[in-house]
């Protein structure tokens, strides 16, 4: 049965992919992406169904009513990825944050329920539960977010959950793990160390680097949501796990040694604020559904880190012509009091 899918976020890293994924998989549907173009959206990343007469692509932004009811017309289904990601930029700067994972969702939220949709997926993350000392946190474990990033995708998270017991609006959460692929935005652990080892530069390690991350290879990820958006349980959560939980210098290890780098350009810095030792997701739940993730981890970093390397003609826009990037970069150094990074890799 034909569809009209609204994608937010979809210019992005995972929603990109996604996007992709559904026009793929589903000839009889139309996929519609809102998406603001901030820093982390790029319309090139849509560059493989640009040309697709059933997709569509909308510039706005989540938090103005008037654009996000107009992308909503006509539209049964909503999987809603916008959202501000990275913890660091969240410490450096919680505004946006706010603003956007939690006021943008209630926009989206409020007007879907207006529009009368069939399916509101909400992407969430593992960062809600905060840091697992023991065990694997299931959907039934209680919110405990450490940052304010985490904070922002807890409340949207409680907002989605509100309109269905509420009003019935036919909304599912996903919590995924930590997810990595091509094209994800070069200020994540693993695109930001490949990129800076591409450059021979020094990869900032926090803290001991022991700090356990689950890692979910992005093929897995859209897969997962497909999974939820056609056969989850409305007002259900489901937790996305990658189930390659590794230490973050065993990451590192293996960014430097695929490149042919030395070891030596790992250093250890100071820790962030509020930082989580360690996530685990129980996702049996979803599982029940006939999902498993299919990616074998050391293969899926390896192709991840060489698609960088091969296509730094995607990376080094971002590194020389985007001034919010360098900003980043340098205030997350001034913080930590070593030097700024060479010019080379601007």
């Amino acid at each position: 049965m034909s569809k009209t899918v609204l994608i937010t976020g979809g210019a992005g890293f995972i929603g990109s992919h996604f996007t992709e994924y559904l026009l793929r998989h589903y000839p009889d549907y139309r996929v519609r992406v809102l998406d603001a173009l901030t820093y982390a959206g790029r319309r090139e990343n849509l560059a493989a169904v640009e040309g697709d007469p059933r997709f569509e692509f909308i510039h706005g932004d989540v938090r103005d009513k008037t654009t996000v009811r107009t992308a909503l017309e006509g539209v049964q289904y909503v999987v809603h990825f916008a959202a501000e990601t990275h913890v660091d930029r969240s410490i450096l700067d919680p505004d946006a944050f706010i603003t956007t994972d939690v006021y943008g969702t209630f926009v989206m939220l409020e007007t879907a329920r207006a529009i009368g949709v069939e399916r509101f997926v909400h992407v969430s993350t593992d960062e809600v539960y905060g840091s697992a000392e023991q065990g694997a946190f299931d959907e039934g474990a209680p919110l405990r977010p450490s940052s304010p990033y985490a904070a922002s995708k807890a409340g949207a998270d409680l907002l989605a959950q509100a309109y269905y017991r509420t009003y019935g609006l036919p909304v599912l959460i996903v919590r995924p793990s930590n997810t990595f692929g091509p094209r994800q935005y070069p200020e994540k652990l693993i695109p930001f160390f490949t990129v800076r080892a591409l450059h021979d530069q020094p990869l900032p390690l926090y803290g001991d680097g022991q700090q356990r991350r689950d890692w979910l290879y992005v093929d897995d990820h859209v897969r997962a949501i497909d999974v939820v958006l056609h056969q989850g349980q409305v007002g259900e959560a489901y937790n996305i796990a990658g189930g390659n939980e590794r230490v973050n210098l065993e990451v590192a290890r293996l960014i430097v040694q695929t490149l042919g780098k030395p070891e030596s350009l790992i250093q250890f810095v100071h820790d962030r604020p509020g930082h989580d030792r360690r996530y685990a997701l129980d996702d049996r739940k979803l599982r029940a559904l006939g999902w498993q993730p299919q990616a074998h981890f050391e293969t899926a970093l390896r192709d991840t880190v060489l698609w960088y390397a091969q296509h730094p003609e995607w990376w080094q826009p971002i590194l020389q012509q985007q001034a919010d990037y360098r900003q980043f970069v340098e205030r997350w150094y001034a913080e930590r009091s070593l030097p700024k990074t060479p010019k080379s890799a601007e």
